[in-house]
């Protein structure tokens, strides 16, 4: 049986305007990442597929209404 991922569709970081994407952290946690300033969601942990799948509908989610972690950037 072939395994379904879902596509979410990804909002421009609220922080810059750059692209958001979903990432993976070594099999236990997902969250989104803006690719230009590093702003984040947080962590959504899971332990099976479908916790992996809903765990990423939260991130995209929480990504999506703008609820991130802003990285301050020293210069």
């Amino acid at each position: 049986m072939a395994s379904f991922t879902p596509t979410f569709e990804i909002d421009e970081c609220i922080a810059c305007g750059g692209p958001g994407l979903l990432q993976s952290e070594g099999g236990w946690c997902v969250y989104v990442e803006c690719l230009d300033c590093g702003s984040h969601t947080a962590f959504f942990e899971y332990k099976g597929e479908e916790d992996r799948i809903e765990a990423e509908r939260k991130a995209v989610e929480l990504w999506n209404r703008g609820k991130v972690i802003r990285e301050a950037r020293l210069e």
